[in-house]
């Protein structure tokens, strides 16, 4: 009797542990002698169009030990809208490969797509396993307390800014504007805050997202850190916009829920040096804040592998049109445990910032947010000498 194959689809952006829940896969698949291949969507769900699979069963043992610890995604992603014909096409392809089983690895965009696939297969009787595995370094997911992705981006932008802070420390003739990820929620742009934890001062001034942005109150807040200490350090979302949603930058290209937003770090010190007449730098670390293996955090990564295993447990067990989620037992000490939610709680529902993480003047977070975000980096910041001669 011939078995039946399971397939890996990524989409979205890659993070730091993506190929970590990947290698998760692999190893639960291999532990199933109902499974025969494990096939992975070459390029995303177009390549699934194209039928481009990739036989990962086959997969060097060399190569497949070096998963985790390899930024992006080995399979390629993709951002490709699909319609009704394109999901009524992915289940005929699936069949006509003899796939049992579908696990989706993606953020927002992916779980829509994971969602939409296990309804497609439902409408033509196909008795398919379809569950998603969560990623997205924006933290953006519904219905889980994080998502692997973040912890690895969230350590990255903490311990470059705590590097940053030495510099701006060592020479303190400007202010210094850092611009991070984020469409629409600011979970990354927050985590520089725990640069503080390395020893040495964290940012002074932070805007996020959920707060529409004021040009006069930026620039009253940038000119009372330049009177109090002749210097400073701001961290902005990409994703800032005014109180009409409109962002403060106009995006350098937009489709459908793709954006390559402008250079707001190069426009927010603009604004200083010309409204303020105080010297200013922009600083953009850009795709390297989501492909860091050097700040990945191993909490990060072994969650990433954890939901790699659990989908593939989850899918042979019967289950579908289900996520893997990680719910938060205790934060100190930190206590978390897997579950699995509906995939329509998930599909495209964007989880922000709460307002309870947020400081009242819109410009810092709170001790709670970095209580909370903390044992997701996985382990202390360098220690750096605080020292004053």
């Amino acid at each position: 009797m011939e078995k039946d194959n399971l397939l890996v689809i990524h989409g979205g952006g890659p993070t730091a542990v993506m190929n970590a829940s990947l290698w998760g896969v692999l190893g639960e698949a291999a532990a199933h002698g109902e499974i025969d291949r494990v096939y992975g969507a070459v390029g995303g769900t177009a390549g699934l169009l194209d039928q481009q699979l990739a036989d990962l069963t086959a997969m060097p043992a060399g190569q497949r030990q070096l998963l985790p610890v390899t930024p992006g995604t080995v399979l390629g992603s993709s951002r490709t809208p699909l319609g009704p014909e394109e999901y009524e096409k992915i289940a005929h392809v699936l069949a006509q490969k003899n796939i049992r089983w579908v696990l989706c690895n993606g953020g927002n965009g992916t779980m829509d797509t994971c969602g939409k696939i296990y309804q497609a297969c439902r409408r033509r009787g196909m008795e398919l396993g379809v569950m998603g595995i969560p990623k997205t370094m924006d933290n953006d997911l519904a219905a889980t307390d994080h998502a692997p992705g973040f912890g690895s981006a969230a350590r990255y932008m903490a311990g470059s800014v705590a590097e940053l802070s030495a510099d701006l420390r060592s020479l303190p003739i400007h202010v210094v504007v850092l611009e991070a990820m984020g469409r629409n929620a600011g979970w990354v742009t927050a985590a520089s805050a725990l640069a503080a934890d390395s020893g040495l001062p964290g940012p002074d001034l932070i805007y996020l997202p959920e707060r529409d942005f004021e040009e006069e109150r930026f620039l009253a807040d940038v000119e009372k850190l330049i009177r109090s200490k002749g210097c400073g350090l701001v961290v902005a979302s990409e994703g800032l916009h005014d109180a009409a949603g409109k962002p403060i930058v106009q995006p350098v290209f937009q489709t459908g829920r793709s954006v390559y937003f402008g250079d707001v770090s190069a426009h927010l010190a603009q604004l200083i040096t010309r409204k303020l007449g105080y010297k200013s730098r922009a600083e953009k670390p850009g795709l390297l804040g989501r492909a860091s293996i050097a700040w990945q955090s191993p909490l990060d990564r072994e969650e990433a592998a954890l939901a790699g295993k659990l989908a593939v447990k989850a899918a042979l067990e019967g289950q579908s049109g289900k996520m893997v989620s990680f719910r938060r037992l205790s934060t100190d000490p930190y206590k978390m445990e897997p579950e699995l939610v509906d995939i329509a709680q998930v599909m495209l529902h964007e989880r922000k910032m709460p307002p309870e993480f947020i400081n009242q003047a819109g410009n810092g977070v709170t001790a709670a947010f970095m209580d909370w975000c903390r044992p997701l980096l996985g382990g202390s910041l360098p220690r750096m000498s605080n020292w004053n001669p």
